[in-house]
């Protein structure tokens, strides 16, 4: 079972940037497509990007598109989610998940098949 532990959550003001980080231990994720998740008080948890095993593939939501970057370092098992031009609607938990598949051709809709972490705060202020 593939432990998962995000970090480099915070408080920013809007226009800032925060990167993100999950560290997986306990076993190699370097074979499993990577997600990141969020969710906002009230609201249910939703996509935010996936990359695929070897990083050549990755796919954002429509909301972060252009401002998110994905990525990861498979010698540290470890995937990052770079986030600029931060806005105050991006505050939410922001969750890793392993071994996650496309549901959908276009990459807009995603299952998660392994483990989530545990989650980071992020709050972007007005």
């Amino acid at each position: 079972q593939v432990q998962l532990v995000e970090s480099g959550g915070g408080l920013v003001q809007a226009g800032g940037s925060l990167r993100l980080s999950c560290a997986a231990s306990g076993r190699t994720v370097s074979s499993y497509g990577m997600g990141w998740f969020r969710q906002a008080p009230g609201k249910e948890r939703e996509f935010v990007a996936a990359i695929n095993w070897s990083g050549a593939g990755t796919y954002y939501a429509d909301s972060v598109k252009g401002r998110f970057t994905i990525s990861r370092d498979n010698a540290k098992n470890t995937v990052y989610l770079q986030m600029n031009s931060l806005k105050p609607e991006d505050t939410a938990v922001y969750y890793c998940a392993a071994d996650v598949a496309a549901k959908s051709p276009d990459g807009s809709s995603w299952t998660v098949r392994g483990s989530w972490g545990q989650g980071t705060q992020v709050t972007v202020s007005s």
